[in-house]
């Protein structure tokens, strides 16, 4: 594979958020508004610029990765800081070529070298087993009200980081998407089709359940 990966830098915007619209469009609902979470996003306190990456093949910007701080809080009211990444994109045409793994991969080591120990993301497990990732009732990792989502999933950077402790998993503010900014925001890129897709079932099948602890 011919790649490259570094840092998104502000000529890349645009770039990154076409990019983003067009892995994420229909795939979860008729479509998407994940290129106006990643334009937003960049504006946020939570947002870290040193865990934002692009990945070049043969010199074209073509995937990209964004992270913001997230926390997790104990029984006792103990707080830990962690990570959630997303979205995470790469163009429909280079996609299940391993260059979305060795992007997050890369992602891992950075992460890691900035002394952060573990990940929640939510996520279909059959795109990030592979990686790592678990599910959340593994690590006592639940979201308010005590149930463990099955799309949410969670990878320890450092092996036993969530041990010894029950969780409630709190995600950054900037996850909540204005609907009608988001839409407004879309309306800039050339007018496409919305359409349903099986795969759209499946999210909100997986959405909407949850795994008995």
């Amino acid at each position: 594979m011919n790649y490259s990966i570094r840092n998104e830098v502000p000529s890349d915007y645009n770039r990154v958020e076409e990019i983003t619209r067009n892995a994420f469009w229909d795939l979860y609902v008729p479509g998407c508004n994940e290129h106006f979470l990643a334009h937003v996003m960049r504006d946020h306190p939570d947002f870290i610029p040193e865990l934002d990456f692009v990945i070049e093949i043969d010199g074209v910007v073509a995937g990209n990765i964004m992270y913001t701080r997230s926390r997790l809080v104990g029984r006792n009211g103990n707080e830990k800081a962690i990570l959630t990444f997303g979205p995470v994109s790469i163009l429909p045409e280079y996609q299940r070529k391993g260059y979305g793994r060795a992007l997050i991969s890369h992602s891992f080591e950075k992460a890691i070298g900035m002394n952060y120990d573990a990940i929640v993301i939510f996520g279909n497990p059959r795109n990030y087993v592979s990686l790592g990732f678990r599910s959340c009732v593994r690590y006592g990792v639940a979201i308010e009200g005590g149930t463990y989502p099955s799309a949410m999933l969670v990878k320890e950077l450092r092996d036993g980081a969530l041990e010894g402790e029950k969780w409630i998993y709190h995600e950054s503010e900037v996850y909540q998407i204005d609907e009608c900014a988001a839409q407004k925001f879309d309306g800039q890129f050339p007018k496409r089709e919305k359409c349903h897709r099986a795969s759209q079932e499946e999210f909100d099948i997986l959405s909407h359940s949850q795994i008995i602890a």
